[in-house]
């Protein structure tokens, strides 16, 4: 048995369009007031991470820095915490994105888990250094959701690429 069990699917080419319109609809949810709340899952790193995996050449480290600063003014953060974090995300992310294609989408969820607890990690550092107290373990739990949430996050993300261009009953894709 081979190791995807899943039928493989020729994706269209993502259109800018679309990967600009996924990405500021979750910077709008996590500019939301809940953002302090825990358990509360940080979509904008899951999409980020999406696109660098999926679109390695059309997203990458400059956008997740300017993604990072644009949530760190929005939810009135020290200014660099989500920045350096997204920035590590994606490089990390573009690191291992050809490994990650090729697991089942659970395997990639669990890839993807570590990969935002890092973020995580790297952004309690950081404001532990500033002089914020640890939130507590309930902090972490937004990395689990997110990755829970991966399958259903990857199928909408890429409905879009999977319509053919043009129905044909010749062509099996």
């Amino acid at each position: 048995m081979s190791i995807q069990e899943q039928p493989q699917h020729i994706l269209l080419p993502a259109r800018v369009g679309f990967i600009v319109l996924t990405i500021a609809l979750a910077l709008l949810f996590s500019l939301l007031p809940w953002r302090n709340t825990a358990g509360v899952p940080d979509l904008t790193a899951a999409v980020l991470a999406f696109w660098c995996i999926h679109q390695p050449r059309r997203v990458g480290i400059g956008l997740a820095w300017t993604l990072g600063l644009l949530l760190d003014v929005g939810n009135d953060a020290l200014i660099g915490q989500h920045a350096l974090s997204y920035s590590v995300l994606a490089f990390l992310a573009l690191a291992v994105h050809r490994r990650i294609l090729w697991f089942p989408l659970w395997q990639q969820a669990l890839h993807l888990l570590l990969l935002l607890l890092s973020t995580q990690l790297l952004t309690l550092v950081i404001r532990m250094a500033a002089g914020a107290s640890f939130p507590g373990w309930v902090y972490f739990l937004g990395s689990f959701i997110c990755a829970a949430l991966w399958p259903v996050l990857s199928f909408l993300l890429l409905l879009p690429q999977r319509q053919a261009e043009m129905k044909d009953e010749n062509r099996p894709i």
